[in-house]
């Protein structure tokens, strides 16, 4: 049932933080913000320089970026709202620059700040581009959209995602941003990403969560050591701990519902699923049925009894216990919500309960 699976696959994060953590990066916070090397200005006044005392925020985006159409208006909301602070949106990796302009002019007022092309050498790709190497590649960054903040002093004092640079802007044109504390939780920041991407290079030519056992101890040495790593690879531990032993990796599902994964019903539905999924013929344990029927319990009680995915896992994890009652309650409740959306081993449960628990 792939709508329980709403975390991504073992493999797809291996491949995600082990291209994050491949660049070279040699511009990082603290450091002088490169030039401004654009080909044309498609929209606003130009900028030649970065002027000592303005603020500036650029910001890297493209036509076919789903991400960065988001952001756009959020852009525009801060460059109203900071009408000293000068935004530029810079197009890069396009496929077809020609497209940006038409793009632009649609966008109109939502799109209310400069807008600049990437400056592509002739017969280069659009990976060459003159900002695309200066900047984002020089900085490690490898997806858009990103942007800088360049400060007072003509420095770069934050790199991040736009949907999260609200905070540090306001500090920094407030002139209370502490500039090195920035560059030190960047510096750490990038520690984590190459350690990780280290890690998940040997996950990746492990090739499998059984034949990356061998490889927990370290997984588990890095979560101990960095919370944020910790964060990104309790799906890595649990899946190696899964095809090892799922008695194993049911303790340590368990032991989620004390840390903020238990705010994630999602979350919550995969681990228990996972646990008791019919196809995969698990021999579980009492303990672990019992763990999987807490975690599909609080994800009910976070979606409030709303969520058929989530009831049809508790139903199977109480039909499991021995509490045949429960299930077919929650699993009859189970199949009413989905309506169109049900699926075939869905009904196949719900007749099973009901003959299980007519024969009591």
């Amino acid at each position: 049932m792939n709508k329980r699976l709403a975390v991504a696959g073992l493999g797809l994060v291996l491949v995600a933080l082990a291209v994050r953590a491949s660049s070279q990066d040699s511009l990082t916070v603290g450091d002088k913000a490169p030039p401004l090397s654009v080909a044309e200005w498609v929209k606003g006044d130009p900028v030649q320089q970065f002027e000592p005392g303005k603020i500036y925020v650029v910001e890297f985006w493209a036509t076919w970026c789903g991400p960065c159409k988001v952001s756009i208006p959020h852009l525009t909301e801060l460059q109203k709202r900071y009408k000293d602070v000068t935004f530029i949106g810079v197009s890069v990796f396009e496929d077809d620059p020609a497209g940006v302009e038409p793009f632009v002019k649609e966008m109109g007022d939502k799109m209310g700040y400069r807008v600049a092309l990437d400056k592509v050498p002739d017969g280069g790709s659009a990976n060459d581009g003159a900002m695309a190497k200066g900047w984002m590649a020089a900085a490690g960054e490898q997806g858009i959209p990103a942007a800088f903040i360049i400060d007072r002093e003509g420095r770069v004092a934050w790199i991040g995602h736009p949907m999260s640079m609200d905070q540090p802007l306001e500090r920094i044109v407030a002139g209370d941003w502490d500039r090195n504390k920035a560059a030190a939780d960047r510096k750490a920041a990038k520690l984590r990403e190459q350690r990780m991407g280290q890690l998940f290079a040997k996950l990746q030519q492990a090739g499998s969560p059984q034949a990356a056992a061998s490889l927990l101890p370290e997984v588990e040495k890095l979560m101990a050591e960095d919370e944020e790593a910790a964060a990104q690879l309790w799906q890595v531990k649990y899946s190696i701990l899964l095809a090892r032993d799922v008695n194993e990796a049911a303790a340590y599902a368990g032991s989620l519902l004390d840390s903020p994964l238990a705010e994630n019903p999602q979350i919550l539905n995969f681990l228990a699923w996972t646990l008791i999924d019919p196809d995969a013929n698990r021999k579980l344990g009492k303990d672990a049925i019992a763990i999987a029927r807490r975690l599909a319990q609080k994800g009910c009680e976070l979606t409030d009894w709303k969520e058929f995915a989530v009831l049809d896992t508790l139903a199977l994890a109480e039909y499991l216990s021995g509490d045949v009652k429960a299930a077919l309650e929650h699993q009859e409740k189970a199949v009413e919500l989905a309506g169109d959306q049900v699926q075939d081993d869905m009904k196949s449960r719900l007749e099973k309960y009901r003959k299980e628990a007519g024969s009591k």
